[in-house]
């Protein structure tokens, strides 16, 4: 991803996470690894949810 799409506020956090990053140990860094992927599964399947959801494609689970 090029870093001109991010915005400003965006490019400082990458940049200030890039250094947290940098002081992190191999395995401080394989956990995080693994819990940030279990992040992005997690947020995956909450947006498919959401467009189902929204488009109609997924019945309403009642808590109308």
């Amino acid at each position: 991803m090029e870093s001109s799409s991010l915005s400003l506020e965006q490019q400082f956090n990458l940049s200030s996470f890039r250094m947290q990053v940098n002081q992190m140990s191999r395995e401080q860094a394989q956990e995080f690894l693994v819990d940030l992927y279990e992040q992005m599964l997690v947020r995956e399947n909450m947006y498919q949810h959401f467009l189902k959801y929204q488009w109609g494609l997924e019945p309403n689970s009642g808590a109308e």
